[in-house]
């Protein structure tokens, strides 16, 4: 079971209740382990098991939440 930690860029956040609620969709997704979103500086940083849950669907989840998810390469 491989953890992997990846970063994406959010915009559309206009508070830190809006980091919180990005946090709680994805920790709520099977196979993510953790997400720690910043509001000031727009990022999340996400560990999920690729074995169960890829980018697209942490994107969709954020997506879905309200705001727009950039995967940055690490």
């Amino acid at each position: 079971m491989a953890i992997v930690k990846k970063k994406l860029k959010i915009e559309g956040m206009h508070c830190t209740s809006c980091a919180m609620t990005i946090d709680m969709d994805l920790e709520d997704l099977v196979g993510v382990e953790s997400s720690d979103t910043s509001y000031a500086k727009e990022i999340t940083e996400v560990k999920f098991e690729e074995e169960k849950v890829n980018m697209d669907d942490i994107v969709q989840v954020i997506e879905k939440s309200g705001y727009k998810a950039i995967p940055l390469e690490t």
